[in-house]
Order: C-alpha cells, then sequence, then structure tokens
C-alpha cells in the first residue's frame, strides 16, 4: 500500500485528486492530507471520504517545518498541489505567494529530501510560461511569468527541479492549463459566473473578454497526475491541457446559454493588472507516453455547471461567509 501525502487536499485540485484515488485505488492507498483552510479550503468537499480508516486529515501550514516533518516521512509520495492561486489576491498581496508557494515548497522539499520519498510531484501551472500570441508553449521555453502568482509557482517549480538535480530527489512537475470542475471556489471565472448567473447577478468580464485559456476538465487532469507518477521521467516537466482554448466571453455564453439567462447579466470591466492575453501549452510530451484527456469540454463544463446548480448549498455557504460556522460545529479538535 502506497502512502500519499496530498497538501492543499481540501482546495479544488487537491480533493478532486483524494476522491480520483479513493476512486481507482479503494483500500490500496493511504491519504494524509495536510491543509491550511485558508478561505479556498473546505473540508465539506471530502465528507464522503472523512471517516475511511486509509485517510487522515491534518490541519496544518506546509511552511511549519514541524508539521511537515514527520508526515513527509510517512510518505511514499508527496504531491504538492498547496498554494495561494488567485492572480488578482496576488496583485493585492503578493506576500503570501512568495511565503507558501516558494517558501513552502522549499520546506517540503527539505522534508522530502530528509526521508528519501519515492517521488515528490510538484504542481505549477501553465501560467509560468507568460503569455503567448501565436503557437504553445513547449516544456523548454523561457519562463516569463507576469503576475506575482505566476512568478512565485515559477520559484517553487525550479526550485523543486534543483533538488532534482543537486540531491536527485524523485521530483516530476507538472503545468497544467485552466481547470474546470465541482468544488472550485467560486472567486474563479467558471464558478463565479454560473453562481451570480443563478442568483441573477452580474457577470464582470474584464477588458473585452477575449483573453484565451486552455480549459481542462479537473478530472482529467487527476488523472494526468496519477499517469506521471508510474509513467513520468525524474526531473521532467510535464504540460498538462485539454486542448480547449476558448475565450472568456465564449466561455461567458456557454454559461448564460445553458443556464437561460439573458446578455444583460454581462458587466464589462476595467482588465486586470497585466492581464496575460492568451495561454496555450503543447501538450505532446505527455501525449507521447499514451496520456491524452478523457473527458469532451462541452459535455464536462454541462456536466460542472449542473453540479453548481445542484449544490447551491456548498456554495452558497462561501459566499455568505457561512461555512466558518459550518466548521466549528463539526471539526473543532481540527480548528
Amino acid at each position: 500500500m502506497k502512502t500519499y501525502l496530498v497538501t492543499g487536499g481540501a482546495g479544488f485540485i487537491g480533493s478532486n485528486f483524494i476522491h480520483y484515488l479513493f476512486e481507482k485505488y479503494d483500500d490500496d492507498v493511504c491519504v494524509i492530507n495536510l491543509d491550511k483552510l485558508t478561505y479556498a479550503g473546505n473540508l465539506e468537499n471530502l465528507i464522503d471520504v472523512e471517516t475511511r480508516e486509509n485517510y487522515r486529515f491534518v490541519k496544518g501550514d506546509i511552511c511549519d517545518a514541524k508539521t511537515v516533518d514527520p508526515l513527509v516521512q510517512e510518505a511514499d509520495i508527496v504531491v504538492n498541489f498547496a498554494a495561494e492561486s488567485h492572480v488578482d489576491r496576488s496583485i493585492g498581496a503578493p506576500d503570501a505567494f512568495i511565503q507558501t508557494d516558494v517558501y513552502g515548497t522549499f520546506i517540503l522539499l527539505e522534508a522530502a529530501r530528509k526521508h528519501g520519498v519515492e517521488k515528490f510531484i510538484q504542481i505549477s501551472t501553465d501560467e509560468v510560461y507568460g503569455s503567448i500570441i501565436d503557437g504553445s508553449f513547449k516544456e523548454t521555453d523561457i519562463l516569463e511569468p507576469s503576475s506575482p502568482y505566476s512568478a512565485s509557482k515559477a520559484g517553487a517549480d525550479r526550485l523543486a527541479y534543483s533538488y532534482f538535480v543537486t540531491y536527485g530527489l524523485a521530483v516530476i512537475i507538472t503545468r497544467c492549463s485552466n481547470n474546470f470542475g465541482p468544488y472550485q471556489y467560486p472567486e474563479k471565472l467558471i464558478p463565479l459566473f454560473v453562481t451570480n448567473a443563478l442568483e441573477d447577478k452580474s457577470l464582470p468580464i474584464y477588458g473585452d473578454g477575449k483573453n484565451v485559456r486552455d480549459w481542462i476538465y479537473v478530472r482529467d487532469h487527476c488523472d494526468a497526475v496519477d499517469f506521471l507518477l508510474g509513467h513520468g521521467a525524474h526531473g521532467q516537466v510535464y504540460n498538462i491541457g485539454g486542448g480547449n482554448e476558448r475565450m472568456n466571453i465564449q466561455i461567458t455564453d456557454l454559461i448564460l446559454h445553458y443556464l437561460h439567462k439573458p446578455d444583460s447579466l454581462k458587466n464589462y470591466i476595467q482588465d486586470r493588472l497585466g492581464h496575460d492575453r492568451r495561454y496555450s501549452v503543447d501538450t505532446g510530451k505527455i501525449a507521447a507516453l499514451g496520456w491524452t484527456p478523457g473527458h469532451k469540454f462541452e459535455q464536462a463544463m454541462h456536466s460542472t455547471i449542473q453540479w453548481y446548480v445542484d449544490h447551491k448549498a456548498w456554495w452558497g455557504k462561501l459566499k455568505s461567509g457561512e461555512y466558518k460556522e459550518f466548521y466549528k460545529a463539526n471539526y473543532k479538535k481540527e480548528l
């Protein structure tokens, strides 16, 4: 039985990855979930697994070596999802991003080096490349991050690589495009626009709405990470993408159409500072190993929108602040 330390496991992608592991491997894996429970960490994401004997939640900060060290010692595999990840927040308060994304990764890497973990997966982002007008970024292209968030992820990305080169740590780095799916905190584009539309509130569209992102269903991202654990080479970077490039305005129109909401909910606002025009990654490297996404974009989007329609109690608490009371009532020991 392999023991996974999943950091940031109460967040969007981390919680989906934990669900993925249990659905695929059931009792053949043990999962330790380390999460600080910042605003985007939500234990409601994992209610259906919290009573499993092969699952354990630990409330803690990846920047705290005393918390991290014994957990890494137990683990065969470390998958680092923990990060401050919202670009808008990084513009206003970059210090938290540097602390968590860079220093926190350093603490994890040091513990992994000390205890000789079998594999260390550093979850990076396609945003480390910066913007590209034509073509797609390959793993060997220069990194030109343009926000404090993407710069902090680039720093962690390269720090992880240095631990492979210098210490021989079994590191694999992934750079994934924009994720969507269930359990995503409603500040990101898709859940924000879906939930706002359901409440008949305006949808704030930056600039002209023509910024382009490649979208991947979160379950495909989880599947790619698991695939690379078995097939990826140590010290290598792998781009992960869905091959679904869409302008933000196209995403907006799709959401409004599915929910039968009027175009009048669109609200064009001043563009974000340093807003990258287009992200695009070449996924030929992972495809050559035999992995491709398993979900079609339109079907996955419809499924995602419907999930938010069906789970208003989940996102309603987040948007109103009621989740704090839920934590106090149900997770006193952890909090």
